[in-house]
């Protein structure tokens, strides 16, 4: 009961906050619709003058496939784009209450395991509305280059459904796992600015471990490159939901360290944050 009083006390206060949602979820989806919408309308508008200059649009005509659209965009939900605008909403969430000296006010209301889970989901929710209104926007997209490009719209799913929510799903567990990274870094420096920019240079470092790793002979894939490499073991094991084959060997230490990587920023965010003297926020 406690738990569920503090995320929808979290989750009305974030839907106050029009600005962290706009960022987080409407932004991105709006401009990557309005800038295609433009290109294809631009590209049909001067076909004639491209043709002449024996440039290939690589469109093929035909009839277009929105399902497809549909697997595409599920495999590509936790790309870098989207985790740098959900995190600018996980941020002001997981380090709000230290900016503006609140957490004296709520904690007394309620345990700080519950305040502190409660921003978690809903950072989760937020990270799947910024998914679904993606998606909305890629199949609208296509829709309407289908209209100016003059193909007929079909949709076959099919069999795909299932995986498709099988890679979707994994995306946002990727989305939550890189936010965690704020949560511990937002408990552990009080700072919106730290809680912002440092998984950014956590992200980078993991996406270039693998490569310096290896420089390092020590094998791609193996124990330690996933360990340290959460963004490779996903890759990995999204390449196994999209039916590529995959060993099992390898398929070991991307589950372990995926999962480590969910459960321990969070449990370290909660031991630090229970024992935080917060008399000042």
């Amino acid at each position: 009961m406690m738990l569920t009083d503090a995320i929808r006390a979290e989750g009305y206060r974030l839907l106050k906050n029009r600005t962290t949602v706009f960022w987080s979820v409407v932004f991105l989806p709006v401009m990557s619709l309005v800038l295609s919408t433009l290109g294809v309308l631009a590209a049909r508008l001067n076909e004639k003058q491209l043709a002449e200059a024996n440039i290939n649009l690589n469109m093929p005509g035909g009839a277009l496939d929105l399902g497809q659209t549909l697997l595409a965009v599920a495999a590509d939900v936790a790309n870098p784009a989207v985790l740098l605008f959900v995190l600018i909403g996980a941020a002001t969430v997981y380090a709000g209450d230290y900016r503006w000296e609140t957490w004296r006010l709520t904690s007394a209301r309620n345990s700080r395991p519950a305040l502190l889970l409660a921003k978690v989901v809903n950072v989760a929710l937020l990270a799947l509305a910024a998914i679904a209104v993606l998606v909305l926007s890629k199949v609208i997209g296509d829709a309407i280059k289908g209209v100016i490009m003059g193909r007929s719209l079909s949709f076959s799913l099919g069999d795909d459904a299932g995986r498709m929510l099988a890679v979707g799903g994994l995306g946002w567990a990727r989305i939550v796992q890189f936010t965690l990274i704020g949560l511990l870094t937002a408990v552990v420096s009080r700072s919106l600015l730290a809680a912002l920019f440092v998984p950014l240079v956590v992200g980078v470092a993991q996406a270039a471990a693998p490569m310096i790793l290896a420089g390092m002979g020590v094998t791609p894939g193996g124990w330690v490159s996933m360990l340290v490499s959460p963004a490779q073991a996903f890759d990995l094991l999204k390449s196994d939901l999209a039916g590529e084959i995959v060993p099992l060997v390898a398929l070991t230490p991307a589950v372990t360290s995926f999962v480590l990587w969910l459960i321990l920023p969070l449990a370290g965010a909660l031991a630090w944050f229970s024992r935080q003297d917060l008399s000042k926020e």
